[in-house]
């Protein structure tokens, strides 16, 4: 059984989207377990504002099943991605109806399929609060840190753009 965090956000009726895109998740893997919710100003673009939150997972799927998995939820949510060549790249800043991103799946480091852990769990305060809130204790693969230090290590001011929102999920 590996354990896999994935990053959940939408500004697209997020408080649909984000409960039922959690739901779709309990339906795909086992042992799904939430963070609180945040809601937080987009990043690179304009739009209305995000909930976000990371769940943490188990599943026996390989890491390619699982990013089919993810994908295959945002799909039934309307996500679309272009197809490479077609348009920008993967890191493209857009409203979205629901975005899973797979943070950390065990303790892969790797650039291939995808990468991992995931640029964004060091970059951005509403991705690395919520795996802080989740597993505090938690290590980031290929260092020492634990989420709880590495949520430290941000700025004092990083929080304030972040409003934490009680929204009833299905976990």
């Amino acid at each position: 059984m590996t354990i896999a965090y994935v990053g959940i956000g939408s500004n697209l009726d997020p408080e649909v989207h984000v409960p039922a895109g959690v739901e779709a998740l309990r339906t795909e893997f086992s042992g799904v377990v939430c963070s609180p919710v945040y809601r937080t100003e987009p990043v690179g673009f304009e739009g209305p504002p995000f909930l976000n939150l990371v769940a943490r997972l188990e599943t026996e799927r390989s890491l390619e099943g699982v990013l089919e998995r993810l994908r295959a939820v945002e799909a039934r949510f309307g996500r679309e991605r272009p197809e490479p060549g077609e348009g920008p790249k993967e890191k493209s800043f857009s409203s979205r109806t629901l975005d899973l991103d797979l943070l950390l799946y065990g303790d892969r480091v790797t650039r291939e399929p995808v990468e991992l852990p995931r640029r964004d769990v060091a970059e951005y305060p509403f991705v690395a609060k919520p795996l802080a809130d989740l597993d505090a204790q938690g290590r980031i693969p290929g260092e020492e840190r634990t989420f709880g230090a590495l949520w430290a290590s941000f700025p004092a001011e990083a929080e304030a753009g972040m409003r934490r929102v009680e929204l009833d999920l299905p976990c």
